[in-house]
């Protein structure tokens, strides 16, 4: 007599069960902390360049000057594109005209992967993983925008190899070297956000990692995830909530409506995190350096959110995620709001290469179950 399996009950969207074992990072919710690999990640944004933590998720240590200065220059020659990429890229660009450069990015991997003839990672060695890893992530900051250029019908610009990441990424956006405070502004949130723990994104990429597929397949299945509004949408979302509000006069209705309604304030509250987001305190802090109307706006909103939901909903905190600062930041470092996703995507793109090598040396596949519970069957096929 067979019997069927008892499938354990889960928590719906899997939240907080563990799936596998890593060395990447993790998140710590409760005390308001993450880390990539044994570093505090804020603190690795304070003192350190975006190219050291590339480096740390992939070799698993910081490295020395000597290692610096030979991954910074062996990453910036990779960050042309092939031929048949850069032919491509008009017809994605007017193809996304209206989904912008993240969705553009899909078709642009793929086709990346393509040229450059990327194997399943099951058929690899470590070294020639992380050989296909690293020319991804240099091309993604060339892709995103040399698509948003072409969309804004101007011509692309190419990427040069003497700058570091962010400052490569905002010349190539805006065509002129930019300022230097401006550069380690938007350095320190590429840093902040390069992993975040299991996300849905990064989730998605070892999924297909598992399989063994190339690791471009990997690294579309994961933006794939993060275009979704719930999961990477919500930089611009959270300016154009301060859009919204307006005046500092209107912030106390504007929120009351949301809060009674039931509405959601974008840049505010966090799956994970039950106190502030460390990452949104070192932002504010960014954006109180350059300071202005617009800062002080975003701080008074903050203000009054907290202090409305303390007296409408006392014992619920809700506190700024990253996104809400972020937004503010990149608005002041002159990125067009079209590219803010699209810019969280030029450093997540590290983290899903390096969970994607991480699961890469493991050969089980991810395959969880469901539980059926539809018309019980097997019911009699009816006569056509």
């Amino acid at each position: 007599m067979t019997t069927t399996p008892v499938i354990p009950a889960v928590p719906r969207g899997l939240a907080g069960v563990v799936v596998t074992d890593t060395a990447l990072g993790d998140v710590r919710g409760r005390e308001g902390f993450y880390h990539y690999r044994q570093f505090s990640a804020i603190e690795l944004a304070h003192t350190r360049g975006f190219e050291d933590v590339w480096y740390l998720m992939f070799h698993g240590e910081l490295p020395d000057r000597a290692q610096a200065a030979d991954f910074t220059a062996r990453t910036a020659s990779l960050r042309a594109l092939p031929a048949e990429v850069t032919e491509a890229l008009p017809a994605i660009a007017r193809a996304g005209a209206v989904s912008g450069p993240l969705a553009g990015l899909r078709t642009a991997l793929s086709l990346l992967g393509a040229s450059r003839g990327y194997r399943p990672v099951y058929d690899l060695d470590t070294e020639s993983r992380r050989a296909d890893a690293l020319a991804a992530c240099a091309a993604v900051p060339t892709i995103l925008t040399a698509l948003h250029r072409l969309g804004e019908g101007l011509e692309p610009v190419e990427p040069r190899e003497d700058l570091p990441y962010a400052a490569n990424y905002l010349y190539m956006l805006t065509g002129t070297e930019p300022e230097p405070d401006r550069v380690r502004a938007v350095e320190q949130y590429l840093i902040s956000t390069v992993d975040h723990g299991f996300n849905a994104s990064t989730f998605t990429a070892r999924v297909v990692a598992s399989t063994g597929a190339d690791l471009a397949a990997c690294l579309v299945a994961a933006v794939g995830a993060l275009s979704g509004p719930l999961h990477g949408g919500a930089p611009s979302r959270a300016l154009d909530t301060l859009d919204a509000i307006g005046t500092p006069d209107r912030i106390d209705g504007w929120i009351r409506e949301q809060v009674l309604s039931g509405r959601r304030i974008m840049g505010f509250g966090h799956p994970v995190y039950r106190t502030e987001d460390p990452r949104s305190r070192m932002l504010k802090s960014i954006a109180q350096g350059f300071g202005g109307p617009l800062v002080d706006f975003a701080v008074e909103v903050e203000r009054q959110v907290e202090a409305i939901l303390a007296e409408l909903k006392p014992g619920r905190e809700l506190h700024t995620n990253v996104e809400f600062y972020a937004g503010v930041v990149m608005e002041l470092c002159g990125l067009p709001r079209a590219m803010f996703t699209p810019t969280f995507a030029a450093a997540r793109v590290i983290g899903w290469s390096a969970n994607i090598l991480e699961q890469a040396e493991e050969s089980k596949i991810i395959r969880p179950a469901a539980r059926y519970i539809g018309t019980p069957p097997p019911q009699p096929v009816p006569a056509p």
